[in-house]
């Protein structure tokens, strides 16, 4: 993967449907429990009323559409700050995007903005990214 295949502004999205089945796939995983996401009483007795999505699940398409999309496969993460600025109900369809900001061709690293919207284009979270390219 050449440098000179990204640019600044370049940018990948993703959108998805987060579903019950996998906030559950996710709470087996990684034994986060936590009854905001996976009981419905408890939830319903919550500031947000009702289940809410991990936010380090939605946070993980970021993942996805670094290591696949841009930069894509062989680009290791190298930092990520993430800030949750609302939650994401089950069944919330949300866009991840990536949009390369500054490139480092001494280090082969990318700082990228990332940001997750929901459908109807609100900022769920925010943050920045550093991948390193492979050599």
């Amino acid at each position: 993967m050449p440098l000179a295949e990204f640019a600044v502004g370049q940018s990948a999205e993703l959108t998805r449907t987060l579903t019950d089945a996998d906030v559950m796939a996710f709470a087996a995983l990684t034994g986060d429990c936590n009854p905001v996401h996976v009981d419905a009483v408890a939830a319903a007795a919550s500031p947000f009323g009702e289940r809410i999505v991990h936010g380090m699940l939605t946070a993980s398409l970021l993942s996805t559409l670094l290591a696949m999309q841009l930069p894509g496969p062989g680009a290791i993460y190298v930092s990520q700050s993430v800030r949750f600025l609302r939650p994401v109900t089950l069944g919330e369809t949300v866009t991840a995007r990536v949009e390369i900001t500054a490139i480092d061709a001494t280090k082969l690293r990318l700082t990228l903005a990332t940001t997750i919207r929901n459908a109807r284009g609100k900022s769920v979270i925010d943050g920045e990214a550093v991948v390193q390219l492979p050599t």
